[in-house]
């Protein structure tokens, strides 16, 4: 909205650099273009404010497939007034000298109209078209169609507008279709993620498997080596009570023959003995064998009177001393 600078009976208009600015005094005009700026009096002046910058218009409409169903169609068109001359002179932008407001709604009128043009031809595509193929191909098709008929539709070329752009958003069918159709895909997102669910838990109890399998393979190997150890223990104990009793053999045989050679030299030592004794006896004998009796009965009585007890009183009797009287006689 340009802006009006009032003063008693004459006015000053500035308007923007997006704003194209008409002046009519007597159906003359006086001053138009884009950012105009000039002084003029409020009882005679005429004036027209078009904008002349890009505009983005939101579209909703309703329209049918071929299959009968309803479908909401989102879409924004970018337009923009080219010739300001005749969107002027078609609609009405006139403004308020004293505060420079429209006096109309002319923007209104051109969104009327770009919905209604925009919604004939989505709707004409449409009616033509089943549900899965507008909403697989629907954005696209509609958009270039809305674009060409809005190129070349004739209204919008008599007031000057020229569409820059249009962009469908999105085709969405009633929320019931549109649960039953997201009904599959659901369905097939589902078992997707139960199929995951399905292999992770196999991958779980494969990988529980393989831990009791190497815990069991762990357990037979223990108990392999267990038994391996019990009858390596069994194997030195033998060789240990072998080689203990190969010891004791030849300690026993080693004390048998010290013992045989102790009682050798024992028997030895005690034939040597008997031997020097039987001769030293011989010669004892010897030296008696030339002896005569009495001599021999008086060493003998020598001897045993050494070897008797201590004797107090001996009693001679007559017979004794008879006998050896004689004896002594007969010697002699």
């Amino acid at each position: 909205m340009a802006d009006i600078t009032r003063l008693p009976g004459l006015r000053h208009l500035r308007g923007t650099p997006t704003l194209h600015i008409r002046h009519l005094r007597n159906g003359k005009v006086l001053h138009a273009g884009t950012g105009a700026s000039f002084w003029f009096r409020p009882l005679s002046a005429v004036l027209s404010e078009v904008p002349v910058d890009d505009r983005q218009l939101p579209l909703l409409f309703h329209a049918r497939t071929a299959d009968f169903q309803d479908v909401s169609v989102q879409a924004t068109v970018t337009y923009r007034i080219v010739d300001p001359g005749k969107a002027d002179g078609r609609l009405d932008f006139s403004i308020d000298p004293d505060f420079g407001g429209w006096r109309s709604a002319p923007l209104e009128q051109i969104a009327g109209l770009l919905t209604e043009t925009a919604q004939q031809y989505a709707v004409e595509l449409l009616v033509r078209t089943t549900l899965a193929d507008a909403l697989v191909d629907g954005p696209a098709t509609v958009r270039d169609g809305i674009t060409l008929g809005l190129a070349t539709n004739a209204r919008l070329a008599e007031i000057g507008l020229d569409v820059i752009g249009v962009r469908v958003v999105a085709i969405r069918p009633e929320s019931e279709v549109e649960r039953a159709l997201q009904t599959p895909a659901r369905e097939l997102v589902q078992q997707e993620a139960d199929r995951a669910t399905y292999e992770r838990r196999a991958v779980a109890v494969e990988r529980e498997r393989a831990i009791a399998q190497n815990e069991l393979d762990s357990q037979i190997e223990l108990a392999r080596r267990e038994q391996e150890l019990v009858g390596q223990r069994g194997t030195n104990a033998r060789r240990q009570a072998e080689e203990a009793a190969a010891a004791n053999r030849i300690e026993t045989a080693a004390q048998a023959e010290r013992e045989v050679a102790l009682a050798t030299a024992r028997a030895d030592a005690k034939r040597v003995l008997g031997d020097a004794e039987a001769a030293a006896e011989t010669a004892h004998l010897a030296a008696y064998r030339d002896l005569s009796q009495g001599t021999l009965l008086a060493l003998a009585a020598k001897e045993l009177a050494g070897n008797l007890p201590e004797i107090g009183s001996l009693v001679v009797t007559p017979e004794l001393l008879s006998g050896l009287l004689a004896k002594l006689a007969q010697q002699s």
